[in-house]
């Protein structure tokens, strides 16, 4: 078989020009891509001009109260008080068996009465002596010893009449009196126990003086101001209110509930704030105005302390410089005083990643 070898044909010049172009109108138009829509989390920023500490659970408490109980031993016979009675300076509380007190007061008067008589007798015979050893009929050591007789007796005359009050005043602590006008707020002991010398018997509270006694965190004792005056209102009638200053704070938080106990004055308080009644305590006051924000919301770069506020159409985000304050705030917080408006949102996630007018769009209208 015989095969024919056929030559390329050359095309000229312009021939392959005008190939080139219509080839290369054949070729896909390039595209720029553009930025991807991301979604954001932001917050609204709110103005705060005023701040609330509080409110917390409390008693209204009396800032003096006694334990009162018995200066001598014995068996309690009486109790003619129990708690919340209103008691008078001088009232008998209670009472032991006077028996053996009465035994000691009339063995204390026999006392007395043998050291008056052998008191007097001795000063008799002393003054005897005196007159015989005027006549010489008696020597200087028989006077000596008649006065010392009497020194004696007169020495033991004083030790009975000290024994016999104190047998009247062991005999009067038999009765337990209130000594100042007050209210029992506990009852510690009850009829037919044996009592030891000072052992609690009721304890007594002075109702003028009554203090708000709350037990705030050991977390937020560095916010509470010291200064403040707090508002106190009743926890069964909210529109009864009294002004409060702290008083005493706790020095140690207590090991199961990690508060300290906070004790406040009351200032003229209303006698709707008895002792015992349940209030809530809490404190608002003007602050400088500022925004509060989370720290995730913050870019510092080169210096620069600033956030990422979305356009009020929600397509776009630009940064913006901000001024911050020092301030009592929550933990994981920020304050800023400059730079922002409110109802404006900022970004608080992601804000090392977005780009100057980048489009966003906000994750509450995120599909």
């Amino acid at each position: 078989m015989l095969f024919l070898r056929t030559r390329p044909r050359i095309l000229p010049g312009a021939a392959l020009a005008a190939l080139a172009l219509t080839l290369g109108a054949c070729k896909p138009e390039e595209k720029h891509e553009a930025a991807p829509v991301r979604p954001v989390l932001t917050v609204v920023a709110e103005p705060r001009d005023g701040e609330m500490f509080g409110p917390f659970a409390g008693t209204v408490e009396p800032r003096y109260q006694s334990q009162l109980g018995f200066q001598i031993p014995g068996r309690m016979v009486a109790r003619d008080v129990t708690v919340g009675d209103l008691v008078k300076a001088g009232q008998r509380l209670a009472a032991l068996d006077p028996v053996v007190s009465r035994f000691d007061l009339t063995r204390a008067e026999a006392d007395l009465a043998d050291a008056k008589a052998q008191s007097e007798n001795a000063t008799a015979a002393e003054a005897r002596s005196r007159r015989l050893m005027a006549g010489n009929a008696v020597s200087q050591a028989t006077l000596d010893q008649a006065i010392a007789r009497r020194d004696t007796a007169q020495a033991r005359l004083a030790q009975a009449e000290a024994s016999l009050q104190k047998a009247r005043d062991q005999m009067g602590y038999t009765e337990l009196k209130a000594e100042f006008d007050g209210v029992v707020t506990q009852r510690l002991a009850e009829i037919g126990q044996v009592l030891s010398a000072g052992q609690g018997v009721v304890t007594v509270a002075r109702p003028e003086a009554r203090d708000a006694v709350v037990d705030i965190p050991e977390t937020l004792i560095g916010a509470m101001p010291k200064d403040g005056v707090f508002t106190v209102a009743l926890l069964s009638a909210p529109d009864l209110t009294v002004r409060a200053r702290v008083r005493e704070v706790g020095p140690f938080a207590d090991a199961n509930t990690r508060t300290r106990r906070i004790r406040m004055t009351l200032e003229n308080p209303q006698s709707a704030f008895r002792l015992g009644a349940m209030i809530t305590v809490s404190l608002s006051r003007s602050i400088p105005r500022h925004f509060l924000l989370p720290e995730t919301a913050l870019l510092t770069e080169d210096g620069r302390r600033s956030v990422w506020v979305v356009a009020p159409d929600g397509r776009s985000a630009s940064r913006r410089d901000v001024t911050l304050a020092e301030v009592a705030r929550p933990p994981g917080t920020i304050a800023v005083t400059d730079g922002l408006k409110p109802g404006e949102h900022v970004v608080t996630a992601g804000i090392h990643s977005i780009r100057e007018g980048q489009p966003v769009r906000l994750a509450a209208s995120a599909e």
